[in-house]
């Protein structure tokens, strides 16, 4: 029988989980768990500047990788700064494990200094949320806590009184494990079958993918090439297949492109394929539908699916390449036309000279010093309108907060990006206002040596919120921002920046930045254009 602290039997739990790394703020009610981690090599402790960086770090982790990140926070503040990170993890369904300090167990429920209800703060956002009670649950509820992140793909809290770690506890042998499984699911036969009936009869068929449709790109294309249908791509799943690929419209909604808007008033099948996508004015207004996803819960909750189909996307997708009749080219032309079309507008606004630099530019520029393997951070606002029109993905892997869409996620993920990905360039994408939200932790990636190049489109304005305030037909209020000096920020930091107002400046700051090996801001002050 062996004699451990509690904390020690975590630190060894999540070793076995895979877990290299924690980001987090320390303080007093964790103080016994830091010990712990400060006696273990294998565990990377991330310190934050802010616990909302570090929320929002796991959850970007964990979708780019599909392993789960884990945050961790005292009581009280610390705890109330994950929750815009752990709501994002809920909402794109990606698993996180957050390890939230409690007060004393002697003084729980005393209402002490920093006590507050965490169970019930937490309740709507995680997937699990569970108090501990006594030092010798916890190694089983970690274990628990993690298995359920990854079953339902959300943020699990795990919340522990900090004298609980320091416990000595006698484990002969474990009650639970790290052994996990993922489940392969199979599409029933009847339900492919009716769906390929629908398929057989359709002359205008679109598949819009979502990111479920990550490692079935092959597959995909297959399937589309064969019944010659146009792509369209949600925002989290661009770059999934090539938007070089000629069947490739480009995304849909606010930050979508007119032929992929035409293409869904015009179809007589829409094939949802691993995605729940949710702005239901810019889908059909009676075509049929085929909606193909692992949770069947999603099945027909934001268009009225015809055939729901239950599986795995790759698998299901080739079952219908196999047995699909090939299709007459003439609406796939149409709108492979009217892409190309599009693309030239794009290419033009790019090559066009001005004597401002203008966003069109700044993403044409990057595109120049992009790595084929690179991971592109997107921040929420006009930046991400610009990026889905303008930065053409082949490879790279794009990390967002898509449901949520909280500004400031770019940074947070940038750093996880370069933890998850150290041999892989790491460019963020921001706008001054979101950058500004949590600009701080900058300092956190000096402190860890992260490279990566962070282009800040600084127009001195919350750009897009204007523009929803004028498209109501309201005068824009509010929107402009106080200027910052985001280059000498970088520097007060400890990391290099670059100022550019032109193109050449642009140039010449992002080829410095890739060659130095160190986390750089470039401040691109670029023209007030509305982005929609």
């Amino acid at each position: 029988m062996f004699e451990n602290t509690a904390g020690s039997y975590v630190i060894e739990g999540l070793k076995e989980w895979g877990v290299g790394h924690i980001y987090g703020m320390p303080g007093d009610s964790i103080n016994e768990f830091m010990e712990e981690l400060r006696k273990e090599d294998a565990i990377r402790y991330i310190q934050v500047r802010h616990e909302e960086t570090g929320a929002l770090a796991a959850a970007a982790y964990s979708k780019l990788t599909g392993q789960i990140g884990v945050c961790m926070s005292i009581a009280g503040p610390g705890a109330v700064h994950l929750q815009n990170g752990l709501y994002d993890a809920q909402k794109d369904k990606t698993p996180v494990l957050a390890i939230v300090g409690q007060v004393s167990s002697s003084t729980l429920g005393t209402d002490t200094f920093q006590e507050l209800k965490l169970e019930s703060m937490f309740e709507d956002v995680a997937v699990y949320n569970r108090q501990v009670h006594a030092a010798e649950q916890l190694p089983d509820m970690l274990n628990q806590a993690i298995r359920t992140a990854y079953a339902e793909k959300g943020p699990a809290v795990l919340i522990v009184s900090d004298d609980l770690f320091a416990e000595k506890i006698k484990r002969d042998m474990p009650f639970t494990s790290s052994a996990y499984s993922v489940p392969k699911i199979r599409a029933a036969e009847e339900d492919l079958q009716s769906a390929l009936e629908l398929i057989q009869s359709a002359k205008k068929p679109v598949i819009l993918a979502g990111k479920g449709a990550r490692g079935a790109g092959a597959e995909l294309a297959a399937f589309a090439e064969k019944i010659k249908a146009p792509i369209i791509l949600s925002l989290p799943a661009k770059g999934i297949v090539p938007d070089s690929h000629p069947y490739n419209l480009g995304q849909l909604g606010q930050l979508g492109t007119k032929q992929s808007e035409d293409a869904m008033k015009e179809t007589d099948l829409v094939i949802l394929a691993g995605t729940a996508f949710p702005y239901r004015s810019y889908l059909p207004d009676k075509a049929p539908a085929i909606q193909i996803d692992i949770e069947p819960k999603v099945i027909g909750k934001y268009y009225p699916a015809t055939v729901g189909i239950v599986g795995e996307l790759a698998p299901t997708l080739s079952w219908f390449t196999e047995r699909a009749n090939e299709k007459e080219e003439d609406f796939l032309t149409k709108y492979a036309q009217k892409r190309e079309a599009w693309h030239a507008d794009l290419q033009k606004d790019m090559d066009k000279e001005t004597d401002k630099l203008q966003p069109q530019h700044v993403l044409a520029e990057v595109q120049h010093i992009m790595d084929g393997n690179a991971v592109i951070s997107l921040d929420v606002g006009s930046v991400t309108i610009w990026t889905a029109k303008y930065l053409q993905l082949s490879g790279q892997s794009l990390v967002v907060s898509a449901w949520l869409a909280t500004m400031g996620c770019a940074l947070p993920g940038a750093i996880a990006a370069k933890l998850a990905y150290p041999g892989r360039q790491v460019i963020g994408l921001i706008g001054d206002g979101g950058f500004s939200i949590g600009m701080q932790d900058f300092v956190t990636a000096v402190k860890y040596k992260l490279s990566m190049t962070l282009v800040v489109f600084n127009n001195q304005k919350i750009q897009l919120i204007e523009d929803e305030q004028e498209q109501k037909g309201n005068p824009a209020d509010n929107v402009e921002l106080a200027n910052i000096d985001f280059a000498a920020f970088a520097k007060a930091c400890g990391g290099i920046g670059y100022t550019a107002r032109n193109r050449t400046e642009l140039k010449t700051a992002l080829a410095s930045a890739k060659a130095s090996g160190k986390p750089v801001v470039i401040d691109a002050y670029v023209e007030d254009i509305s982005a929609i």
